[in-house]
């Protein structure tokens, strides 16, 4: 079957991408790795010996990172729906996090292990009706603030990607109430078509 114009269009447009040709060129998954480190040069998100859990992470390319940035002494803990190809020095489940057995696996990974951040870049299929895809993306995000508030340390802090649109404001005012600080950054290598943008937010209350 031919491939329709907007498919191919998008082909044409993701292999031109120069992020995309950066990741290959260095090693990287994903050119999602290079929001991640962007976000880190600017904020310093990552440091030796933290212990992080990566959301929706295959395949791989923020992991990637974060066990680098963590080092040996560090603790990297990833999960997605789908599979994903080993990251050396980070542990990775695999399952639906909208189910309790993930959050549960999840859990026991950590064994009461203090969390010092969360980072998330889950999003759901995108069928390309707002209506749809808003409601499902804002769940989400609710789940990995769910999933912060339970693990984070004080002082923790948490990065999640997030949709504008239907529930974005209200889910920066509940950051607000849980964090010293929310930040809002839109990095380069994030289409600039695209409704992404990340919420930072930092000094986990408790």
């Amino acid at each position: 079957m031919a491939r329709s114009k907007s498919s191919a269009g998008w082909l044409r447009e993701h292999f031109d991408d120069p992020y995309v040709q950066r990741s290959r060129a260095d090693g990287y998954r994903s050119r999602a790795s290079y929001k991640l480190l962007e976000i880190d040069e600017k904020d310093r998100v990552l440091r030796p010996r933290m212990t992080v859990i990566d959301l929706g992470a295959a395949p791989g390319g923020w992991t990637q990172i974060a066990v680098d940035k963590v080092g040996d002494l560090g603790f990297v803990l990833a999960s997605d729906i789908l599979e994903m190809e080993p990251v050396a020095g980070a542990h990775f489940i695999q399952g639906d996090f909208t189910e309790d057995e993930v959050l549960a696996a999840i859990l026991q990974t950590l064994a009461d292990r203090p969390v010092d951040l969360v980072i998330s870049d889950m999003a759901p299929n995108m069928s390309g009706m707002t209506a749809i895809d808003q409601p499902k993306a804002m769940y989400l995000v609710e789940l990995a603030l769910d999933l912060a508030l339970q693990v984070l340390k004080p002082e923790g802090d948490f990065l999640v990607k997030v949709f504008q649109g239907e529930g974005f404001q209200a889910y920066h005012q509940s950051l607000k109430q849980h964090f010293k600080q929310v930040l809002t950054r839109k990095p380069e290598a994030s289409r600039a078509r695209s409704r992404e943008v990340y919420f930072l937010a930092r000094g986990f209350k408790g």
